[in-house]
């Protein structure tokens, strides 16, 4: 591990205590942009607490970075404790990132992922798919179909294994000899490892389930796909919802719904989003070009 990538672990991983004070998206941002500037990019472990004052920002802000700067121990310790449940982290600046979320997000992407499984599966073409957790019947073949379809083109499936709509598009996959990415929301060490699989979770390898981290994920799952599927949604309300409406106005990547005649869909697509049948899913590499975006 370098010391730029120690720094970014130490600045945004809670290190198994929630109520450790991590720095937001937003702080990360401000503050790499401002040390980029300065020409100390690669020298982030090396700040002092004047040198954050000299770049603007007060003395209790320089402060909180630098004690958390100052727990390498505590940091070794943690990814001792990772090793031995089959976890380890990958920070923004590691070469194993995915490229999809780093080239998407920029400086708003997650400062730190821990993982458990194979790796390998973040350089396979893939796509992502969001859903609702009460599935209807025909929304719920569409997710099987999409799955199978997946596996057999040799597309990883990005999605976030909550009940509903993930599982069901996961498992079809795997049944069909595929491969499922699974950003999680909640440990790490609930989860077995799984040929074929591989598990994802920000800010720690071994943190409870929470709504906060389960709507923070969206962004991950939406930008890690070449393009993201929507099984079913409710309008106005739910994650998938939300995630889904945030990506068409960050035009994170292309979103397709899947046509079920829902008011949700309807809403979706006067954002900008796709429409998609379960016959367009032989051409599911075609897709990538949003050729059926229209208005209604």
């Amino acid at each position: 591990m370098t010391p730029r990538e120690q720094g970014f672990l130490l600045l945004t991983c809670s290190l198994g205590d929630p109520e450790r004070k991590v720095l937001t998206t937003a702080q990360l941002r401000g503050l790499s942009q401002r040390v980029s500037r300065q020409g100390r990019v690669d020298k982030l472990r090396d700040l002092a607490e004047q040198d954050l004052m000299d770049i603007g920002y007060d003395r209790e802000f320089a402060r909180r970075v630098m004690d958390l700067l100052s727990e390498e121990d505590r940091l070794e310790h943690y990814c001792r404790q990772a090793r031995r449940h089959g976890c380890a982290p990958i920070s923004r600046v590691s070469p194993e990132y995915p490229a999809a979320v780093h080239s998407r997000l920029g400086a708003d992407s997650p400062g730190c992922l821990w993982y458990k499984g194979d790796l390998s599966l973040l350089e396979m073409p893939a796509v992502s798919v969001v859903g609702s957790r009460d599935l209807r019947d025909e929304n719920r073949e569409f997710a099987r179909a999409l799955g199978m379809t997946a596996a057999q083109k040799g597309i990883a499936v990005v999605s976030g294994n909550a009940r509903g709509a993930d599982k069901t598009v996961q498992q079809a996959c795997l049944d069909a000899g595929g491969c499922v990415i699974s950003v999680v929301a909640d440990s790490l060490c609930d989860h077995t490892e799984k040929d074929g699989v591989l598990y994802l979770s920000e800010q720690g390898f071994n943190l409870p389930f929470s709504s906060q981290r389960a709507l923070s994920r969206n962004r991950v799952i939406h930008t890690m796909g070449s393009m993201v599927f929507v099984v079913q949604c409710t309008s106005g309300k739910g994650g998938t919802w939300s995630g889904s409406v945030q990506n068409l106005h960050r035009g994170w990547s292309p979103l397709y719904c899947y046509n079920d005649g829902s008011d949700a869909v309807r809403e979706l697509l006067q954002f900008g989003a796709g429409l998609v049948d379960l016959s367009d899913l032989p051409t599911l590499e075609n897709l990538q070009n949003p050729h059926m975006l229209f208005d209604i």
